[in-house]
């Protein structure tokens, strides 16, 4: 029985009301606010009209009262069951944030002291038959932290170390503080028949294409969560079923104890993969418990057969980092995902399922959860396992040192893992468990500065407290103890994985254990091409900011703050130091001078500068093995790492990623003055053979063929094609005025442009666009006169998502974009086209165009193609 509906909040100061007669049943709480479970106090108090929508302008700081307050949450049920013998009933809370004290009709059940758990009371005597009364108070986190101690190192707050959390509620480098409180979880009245198992753990053990053995540990629980007696599981036998949509196998074996294993063997196993190297496969499997013939309990869920371990050494004797899936060593591409709003207990399934829908688009096969969030909900992990997405799952435990010396403490971290590894470790998208975000190597690097001081505290949690629970609930995956780990230094470049924060954040690297961690704040020192000089095995971290689109800074911005230079602008970025991207877009597009070129500068920056960073790290395979950058998304609207923007609006680096992310990759590496390099990378499991062919174009439509090739490139690898002098390419054209293209004849693979120069040194001409609007088949055709630099379509509306967006368009190319309106109508009439060259008109939407003039510029089209060909077989 869910028990979801008739709540109500209201809150009271410390000390105000008594916690006993506020629990009782006929304590008056009609005037009460009413709200929604699940759910957080914030966004009831916004739904109600109460307080102002925390992500306008500095509203944020308007909401600081909310986390000081004592809040109460009522409501009453009905209860008419009959109890058998050997029934009891359980009250389940999957979710309280955070110091949660729970009353039944009066009477205290118990307190609760972590979020990332779940809580569970027997209530058999305390129901009442008919009308029952249940309330839930939260008392104001500082209440429990401010005697504890606050002195050592603990990154953005010094409070939340004591707090099981989601940490990057105290605020962000990316996000600000919004200290969450409520019933955050379901709550369920639950009864249980003598006996019940405690998370079925399921695993492969092997694996051919003849045949699948499977294991499974089984363990049955009595009363009061103790293990079950001999005398309870007489009679009692376990059901295993699996089917493909058909049965397969459905067995019965008899609970000799409360406690075993069974190993069973799978015909012609289907197996699970990523997305980009075959099908996610899922069997359905389900286990019951049966005593006497009658089913007391079961669990059902999806499950992937796969194997998956990760290789620290190649056959050579070489560091490596590479994730194999069933026996195919993989290169992990994708992005860190943070909590997926401020207030993620109120976000709806459905904005779960879209975000992961776009990772699967953009062509990545692996999410980091990252260690400053959360333990993310069924849903997530669900939609990864369905999907064909692999995860990287952290503990929940970042950029600071954590009281392991204090026992509570220690017993409260000791059951969330213990909870968060039986629920998540039958998931085949579950790749690999990870002690802790930046921990081991910050603590490290600041002892080194002289920044700490004292013990590593916490260590005790990576190093011994999870590696022994894991040892016990799930030794089939690689622990690893930290982001990032590995060699001298740990985030060296020659084992283990790192964060690449040379780039950014000014890191000068490598260092070594015991040096000092210097930072150069230059141009040159933060600049994106110092990816160039990475050869990381696996880099879980790197990235630069890019600002959000127009249309969500005009959601949660005034008006009269909308402007480059703004207060309300600066308030958008929580990273400390601001000159940072300033630095960076000064070396490559230029500082901008307002908020439209601010806009386009920033995300033009950050698209070129993942595009060159992913690319090198992709034809650097098998040195490296994976890219992950950070970060894939916004829990609110600022200025951020984030790919996609708090409005599920892509940026120009997420249409990028779907690019450089592609299974098979045409690269052009080249720096100015050196060669041309051409590469072509392949990850899938077979060869590819295409006709290769490199072009140049300057920017008013001339054009020759450089060179062509047939390749074969074997799977999983990556196959430099040509080395061509930089002055052998331009013959007669500038560098600065010109483009490079690599394509793909048959149309194999995604061509691939590049330009000799950077942005800010391009002569780029004015170019004038032409703009046809097809409504009836979600259309845009698009095409330029001259050379159009980073071509951007806006629509005024959340989540609309292209075909593609942030293109250049060649001169006379004409480019057709489907556009889709996930959350709303697509709002044509908003339409808006540019150019960063265009000749400073908008191109927008104009009643009239029609499908009609769309299909003559497709024969223009076809004609300019033509005219090519034959000036190119006469200069032949």
């Amino acid at each position: 029985m869910k028990i979801d509906q008739n709540w109500r909040i209201r809150d009271f100061s410390v000390g105000e009301a008594r916690d006993l007669e506020v629990a009782l049943p006929d304590f008056p709480d009609t005037t009460w606010i009413r709200a929604k479970v699940p759910g957080d106090i914030h966004s009831i108090l916004k739904m109600n009209g109460v307080i102002e929508d925390p992500f306008y302008g500095h509203n944020d700081q308007k909401c600081r009262w909310i986390e000081e307050r004592v809040w109460w949450y009522r409501t009453s049920f009905q209860w008419e069951e009959e109890l058998s013998q050997g029934e009891w009933m359980e009250l389940l809370f999957t979710g309280l944030d955070l110091y949660a004290t729970i009353y039944l009709n009066g009477v205290e059940l118990g307190r609760t002291d972590n979020m990332f758990r779940s809580y569970s009371f027997e209530v058999t005597r305390e129901l009442r038959k008919g009308r029952n009364w249940l309330a839930v108070k939260f008392d104001p986190l500082s209440l429990h932290v401010k005697e504890k101690t606050k002195e050592y190192w603990s990154g953005f707050s010094k409070e939340r170390i004591w707090t099981r959390k989601t940490q990057s509620q105290f605020g962000w480098d990316w996000g600000p503080r919004l200290i969450n409180i409520g019933i955050i979880g379901e709550v369920h009245l639950k009864k249980r028949s003598y006996a019940y198992m405690d998370s079925p753990y399921v695993r492969t053990l092997s694996l051919t294409e003849e045949e699948a053995s499977l294991s499974i540990d089984l363990e049955v629980m009595g009363r009061g969560g103790r293990p079950a007696t001999e005398e309870e599981i007489n009679g009692m036998e376990w059901e295993v079923c699996l089917s493909d949509g058909e049965r397969l196998l459905s067995r019965r074996y008899p609970v000799v104890k409360g406690k075993s294993s069974l190993l069973f063997q799978v015909p012609h196993p289907k197996r699970w993969w990523t997305h980009d190297l075959g099908e996610p496969f899922l069997y359905q499997l389900a286990i019951s418990l049966y005593r006497q013939g009658e089913k007391i309990d079961r669990y059902e869920q999806p499950f992937g057969i796969r194997t998956l371990y990760v290789e620290e050494q190649s056959e050579g004797g070489e560091s490596r980092f590479t994730f194999v899936l069933n026996g195919v060593p993989l290169f992990a591409k994708g992005a860190n995902w943070v909590p997926i709003d401020s207030f993620p207990a109120s976000v709806p399934d459905t904005r779960y399922r879209a975000l992961l829908r776009l990772v699967k688009e953009g062509n990545m096969n692996m999410l980091r959860v990252w260690g400053g969030g959360m333990y993310e909900k069924d849903l997530f992990y669900e939609e990864c396992d369905r999907l064909g997405i692999l995860v990287w799952q952290d503990f929940m435990f970042a950029c600071a040192l954590y009281p392991d010396y204090n026992r509570e403490f220690m017993e409260t971290v000791k059951e969330e893992i213990r909870e968060n590894v039986k629920r998540l470790r039958n998931r085949a998208s579950l790749a690999l468990w990870c002690g802790n975000n930046e921990n081991d190597w910050l603590y490290e690097a600041l002892k080194s500065n002289g920044e700490i001081t004292t013990p590593f505290y916490g260590e005790k949690i990576y190093h011994e407290l999870i590696p022994a629970l894991l040892a016990e609930l799930d030794p089939s995956r690689l622990y690893w103890p930290s982001s990032p780990y590995g060699g001298n230094d740990h985030n060296s470049r020659e084992e283990g994985d790192t964060h690449n924060w040379q780039v950014w954040h000014g890191n000068v690297e490598p260092r070594r254990f015991g040096e000092l961690q210097r930072v150069n704040y230059s141009v040159e020192g933060v600049s994106f091409k110092n990816y160039a000089k990475d050869s990381s095995r696996f880099v879980s971290e790197f990235g630069m900011h890019a600002s959000a689109n127009r249309f969500t800074l005009k959601q949660y911005v005034p008006p009269s703050r909308l402007y480059w230079g703004s207060e309300e602008m600066a308030y958008r970025n929580k990273d400390l130091h601001h000159e940072k991207g300033i630095l960076l877009m000064e070396g490559y597009t230029g500082v901008p001078k307002d908020l439209e070129q601010y806009i386009r500068f920033s995300m033009l920056t950050q698209a070129e500068g993942l595009k060159y960073g992913v690319e090198h790290y992709r034809r650097n395979r098998p040195v490296t093995s994976g890219a992950l950058i950070w970060q894939l998304n916004d829990a609110w609207p600022g200025t951020s790492w984030s790919l996609i923007d708090y409005s599920f609006l892509p940026k120009a680096s997420y249409y990028y990623a779907r690019k450089f992310f592609a299974p098979v990759l045409l690269s052009i590496e080249h720096r100015p003055g050196q060669e041309v390099r051409l590469w072509v990378v392949n990850d899938r499991r077979e060869d590819y053979e295409d006709h290769l062919e490199f072009l140049l174009y300057d920017f008013h439509g001339r054009w020759e063929r450089r060179g062509e090739w047939d390749v074969t490139v074997p799977p999983l690898s990556a196959v430099r094609v040509a080395s061509l002098p930089e002055a052998e390419v331009l013959r007669g054209f500038s560098p600065d005025k010109s483009v490079m293209v690599l394509r793909s004849r048959e149309g194999r693979a995604g061509e691939n442009r590049g330009y000799f120069r950077d942005q800010k040194d391009l002569e780029l001409p004015p170019a004038h666009l032409e703009v046809v609007v097809d409504e009836r088949r979600n259309e845009i055709t698009i095409s330029t006169d001259f050379l159009a630099r980073m071509v951007m379509v806006e629509l005024d509306g959340p989540h609309i998502v292209m075909e593609d967006n942030f293109f250049d368009l060649l001169p006379g190319e004409v480019k057709k974009v489907k556009v889709e309106g996930r959350d709303c109508p697509i709002p044509w009439k908003t339409l808006s086209v540019t150019a960063m060259n265009g000749r400073g008109e908008r191109k927008m939407y104009q009643e009239g165009a029609t499908g009609e003039a769309r299909r003559e510029k497709e024969t223009g089209e076809k004609m300019r193609r033509s005219n090519e060909e034959k000036s190119l077989e006469r200069k032949q």
